[in-house]
């Protein structure tokens, strides 16, 4: 969505909001939908990263299901994704990966789940064969040792010390039979944001470290951080990396991409509430960092915003900070080319990716709405949050 297929309409909406547009999550789900017919894999919804489960229907016409880190995305993928297409006869896969079941959630998690991916030994002795019993596929994760990352530490599970995975030295120090018997897969999920390139190295490191006991498996899961509908990104070379797991070893391949499914399909619409100077222009917005873009503070980095450019590029440099107290709430440093004012309305993009899963209402700053654009260019705002949503997660 180009600012000027705006044409104004952020004005309607209210602030601060998140615009997700379906056209261009239907735009990435065709290319990812077009890898599955290529090559045979089945890609899944990782809901980690974008849970606009008013969106799941159309998703699940595309992909073959979704993912879960717990048992609350279990059961919105179930009841969100999986009952209306059922429905409509389309069967919905549901995986799972946690570090760590809870018992008292396990029986739950069993009602929801295909396929439930373990982090240990241990795990897999505990709830396996009560998974295997009810019919489920199981797997574990593996941990290849393979770092591929620079500069963001947090979000690679190969750093040492590591508590994702099994290493291959946990692997065989586990390693039963019997256990090994429960096992229908392998799973790994060490990308982030990264090309090809990064999964064909980690597969050189499963095969030379796990290889051995590939041909006993069903399948195989990638996991997520695949960057497959970002431009450039080596389709080809992703293809050949699953051929060669299908070739090889006969697997089923699931991937896992949560960015990819919504990457630069949504917005997040703030207006300017105040000016300051302080040996620059400040503009002080109703969106914070901290609260509606955490990533942004996490990762962290500079969000694209429409109609700027770099400090400096244009006429008028302006640092944007949030309404909050925290001093470091500052979205970052952008140029205009005229001077900000109160009332102006910025619009940021790829805004629909880790931002409504990961924000929060610190300083009871009011959630911003969620609002769907639909093909037809039509806005409808399907969630407004108030004072209840902030009240309702204390006592």
């Amino acid at each position: 969505m180009t600012k000027a297929e705006w044409a104004g309409t952020e004005r309607l909406l209210p602030t601060p909001c998140y615009v997700v547009d379906e056209a261009l999550i239907e735009e990435n789900l065709k290319i990812l939908k077009g890898v599955m017919e290529r090559t045979g894999a089945k890609i899944l919804l990782a809901q980690k990263a974008f849970s606009m489960y008013a969106l799941y229907p159309l998703i699940g016409k595309y992909l073959c299901g979704a993912t879960a880190s717990g048992l609350y995305e279990a059961r919105l993928c179930a009841e969100e994704m999986a009952e209306p297409l059922k429905a409509q006869g389309r069967k919905v896969e549901s995986h799972i990966f946690s570090p760590a079941y809870k018992e008292s959630e396990f029986d739950e998690i069993l009602r929801y789940c295909d396929h439930i991916v373990f982090n240990s030994w241990k795990q897999v002795e505990k709830f396996g064969p009560r998974a295997k019993a009810a019919g489920k596929s199981i797997g574990l994760r593996i941990n290849p040792e393979c770092s591929t990352q620079e500069g963001h530490a947090i979000y690679d599970p190969c750093a040492a010390g590591s508590r994702l995975g099994v290493t291959l030295e946990a692997f065989g120090m586990g390693l039963l039979q019997t256990l090994l018997q429960l096992l229908d897969g392998l799973h790994f999920h060490t990308l982030c944001e990264q090309d090809s390139d990064a999964l064909e190295a980690t597969l050189d490191a499963v095969e030379e470290k796990f290889g051995r006991y590939l041909p006993g498996m069903k399948w195989i899961n990638f996991g997520g951080g695949h960057h497959i509908t970002r431009p450039g990104y080596d389709i080809h070379k992703l293809e050949r990396c699953i051929k060669r797991m299908q070739d090889r070893y006969g697997l089923t391949v699931y991937l896992e991409p949560g960015e990819a499914v919504a990457l630069n399909a949504g917005f997040l619409v703030a207006e300017v509430l105040e000016t300051v100077r302080n040996g620059m222009d400040i503009a002080i917005l109703d969106a914070s960092a901290a609260c509606h873009m955490p990533d942004v503070l996490e990762m962290p980095y500079r969000p694209p915003l429409q109609g700027s450019g770099k400090p400096g590029e244009k006429a008028f440099t302006c640092r944007l900070g949030g309404p909050t107290c925290l001093a470091g709430d500052i979205i970052g440093d952008y140029s205009f080319d005229r001077p900000l004012g109160e009332g102006d309305r910025l619009i940021f993009e790829d805004m629909a990716i880790y931002s409504m899963v990961k924000n929060n209402t610190f300083n009871g700053m009011p959630l911003p709405a969620i609002v769907l654009r639909g093909k037809d260019g039509n806005c409808r705002i399907v969630k407004e949050f108030g004072y209840q949503d902030f009240r309702g997660r204390l006592s």
